[in-house]
């Protein structure tokens, strides 16, 4: 079977303190695409403590976000309306940004509750979408091509920081992969 790999979908980058564009959009179109296709949905979520060194306040880039055990680090609420097979739960949910002193786009490394990494995976194809695109997507993609599967890109089930950045991203993936 085919794994899905749900980036990020979190309330921050929904509707919070780094809110991208399209982010409901592309949540909805997520789960209308686990609905109808044959997918094993993975999720993926940024989980950082207070002293992350990628927040401003820390010298880092980015407003505070996905602070561990908030609102704003849980994933959409709306993944619960699927099938109980296909939600969110601690085997299929793998957290990356642990390390406070290393910014980690890519979720290739996240960690599941068992010590399971994302891409220790044993699937016939990665197809990615999510949370945003020109960043923690496009840097997961990237790394999982390093396993040799096939690996896809869902056009419609990206949300992005900046409009351009996220076109030029495509753009540059489609050299790459699978854009559908």
């Amino acid at each position: 079977m085919k794994t899905l790999v749900v980036v990020d979908c979190q309330n921050d980058f929904i509707s919070g303190s780094l809110a991208c564009l399209k982010g409901q959009e592309a949540i909805d179109n997520i789960v209308e695409y686990i609905e109808k296709n044959k997918v094993n949905p993975v999720y993926t979520m940024d989980w950082h403590s207070k002293n992350n060194k990628s927040f401003k306040v820390n010298g880092g880039i980015w407003p505070i976000h996905c602070l561990e055990n908030t609102y704003g680090a849980e994933l959409s609420q709306k993944f619960l309306k699927l099938s109980e097979d296909k939600r969110p739960n601690s085997q299929n949910t793998y957290k990356k940004g642990l390390n406070d002193d290393i910014e980690e786009y890519s979720a290739f490394n996240g960690e599941n509750a068992e010590g399971q990494k994302l891409h220790e995976i044993q699937t016939e194809e990665f197809i990615v979408c999510g949370i945003a695109s020109e960043y923690c997507v496009r840097e997961t993609v990237l790394e999982l091509l390093k396993t040799g599967k096939k690996v896809s890109l869902l056009k419609n089930c990206l949300a992005y920081v900046n409009e351009e950045d996220h076109r030029k991203n495509l753009e540059d993936l489609k050299e790459k992969v699978e854009i559908k």
